[in-house]
């Protein structure tokens, strides 16, 4: 169903994709040996991943497939890895507040999967490998497959718009006036569950403004990138509208109450929020307003004409540099790319990227997926380069966090575009 090729945050390279039916190589698993594989427990759930280690097991009888999910796996394998116990297997991708997948890129300490990804290279959706997402160091070479891929943008309920005959904004001009609207009628136009969840947000809208070389400007940390007026629009937008912020966002944007923040979707408490299609899993057993409906909408256009970027959430599977067996975990990865394995995360609404599988969706993940075939729509896959590490900086909390002190007032836009210049600055001169 994504029948375009996905926006690069780098160059391109060949399209790669999925040896159909691949069974991960062979039935090596005769000897008695023990792969660890650690998992994010998100919102698809646990019972996915059981499954699929069942379905691998029965290929490899003499194999013991040992699973830790969590939805705190970083605090559960991180220290054990300081103490150079690894994981063989990690699905984890990035934008995560604790931010360890990050930091292992930055420290080079992922295995080559360069392998995995010519094994499995026929069917895999074009455009989502080449890019600074599964190849973080521009060289060709991927680190990190991508096991999960989703649209991301604004949710709504589409019941609450029907009843009050509202049409969904496509620009910001009608954004803000719809907001104006909902305020009489003691609704907040917007919300998000962490300020994290702003990362879809953001990078669709630095692409909507710039374009795509603006957009992977920003990402590779260009010299003075966020003094540009393009910068400036992207503040300017956004401050405006955390200023329409439902009141309660910033008290519940926490790892322990951000599903307060979602409830109140639910709840017709606010009608926008930055999400991914498996909130809907997520919030699968909550309350909820009469004739509620999940709908999904990218950002509105900067100009009426204008196009529109639908950020793209590619979740991650690596292998750790440390890992005590690295050929069997190559192994075990490649089978999560096989049509058996396919079939089990599909039913769980884990899309993988893989050709096919979203023209067989149904019902709400088939209306959301469909957005990709708007021709005024262009999917956005990346996100910030890696560098060496520098102390203190951190660019995503630097671009996301800081709208909770947007809200509050403790900062200004200006010192949100100074510090944001700043880390930039001091980024780009680590990745020379």
């Amino acid at each position: 169903m994504l029948r375009r090729t996905l926006v690069l945050a780098s160059a391109a390279v060949t399209a790669l994709g999925l040896l159909a039916g691949c069974g991960g190589g062979s039935d090596a698993g005769e000897n008695e040996s023990t792969l660890k594989v650690a998992a994010l427990e998100g919102g698809y759930g646990r019972d996915m991943y059981t499954q699929v280690i069942d379905a691998y097991k029965a290929k490899h009888p003499g194999l013991d497939v040992q699973l830790q999910i969590s939805k705190s796996i970083e605090d559960e394998i991180s220290p054990n890895m300081k103490a150079g116990k690894f994981p063989d297997v990690v699905v984890l991708g990035q934008g995560r507040k604790a931010a360890l997948t990050e930091t292992l890129i930055k420290d080079k300490a992922l295995e080559d999967l360069s392998g995995v990804r010519d094994q499995v290279q026929a069917n895999l959706t074009d455009g989502i490998t080449g890019n600074l997402n599964t190849d973080p160091y521009g060289d060709g070479k991927t680190y990190l497959m991508p096991m999960y891929y989703a649209p991301t943008g604004l949710f709504y309920n589409q019941g609450l718009f029907t009843k009050n005959g509202w049409k969904t904004p496509a620009t910001w001009d009608e954004m803000f006036a719809l907001g104006d609207t909902a305020k009489a009628k003691g609704i907040p136009l917007f919300t998000y569950p962490t300020a994290g969840y702003l990362d879809s947000y953001f990078f669709a809208l630095l692409a909507d403004i710039g374009g795509e070389q603006f957009y992977n400007d920003v990402m590779t940390y260009k010299q003075g990138v966020w003094q540009t007026p393009q910068a400036r629009q992207a503040l300017d937008l956004t401050t405006k509208l955390l200023s329409y912020a439902a009141p309660t966002t910033v008290g519940y944007a926490n790892e322990q109450d951000f599903t307060k923040n979602q409830q109140s979707i639910l709840d017709d408490k606010a009608l926008f929020m930055p999400n991914g299609t498996w909130i809907v899993g997520e919030m699968k057993d909550a309350p909820r307003a009469k004739g509620f409906q999940w709908a999904l909408t990218p950002l509105p256009a900067v100009t009426a004409s204008g196009k529109r970027y639908l950020t793209t959430s590619v979740e991650s599977v690596w292998i750790p540099s440390g890992a005590a067996d690295k050929d069997a975990a190559k192994d075990f990865v490649a089978f999560l790319y096989s049509d058996e394995a396919a079939k089990i995360f599909a039913k769980s609404s884990a899309i993988q990227p893989i050709k096919g599988i979203a023209a067989s969706l149904t019902g709400e993940n088939a209306k959301f997926y469909k957005l990709y075939e708007d021709p005024d729509v262009a999917a956005l896959v990346g996100g910030f380069a890696s560098t060496a590490p520098v102390e203190g900086v951190d660019i995503k909390a630097t671009l996301f966090d800081t709208a909770n002190s947007i809200i509050s007032k403790d900062k200004t836009e200006d010192q949100w575009q100074s510090a944001l210049n700043d880390a930039s600055e001091k980024l780009r001169q680590a990745g020379k």
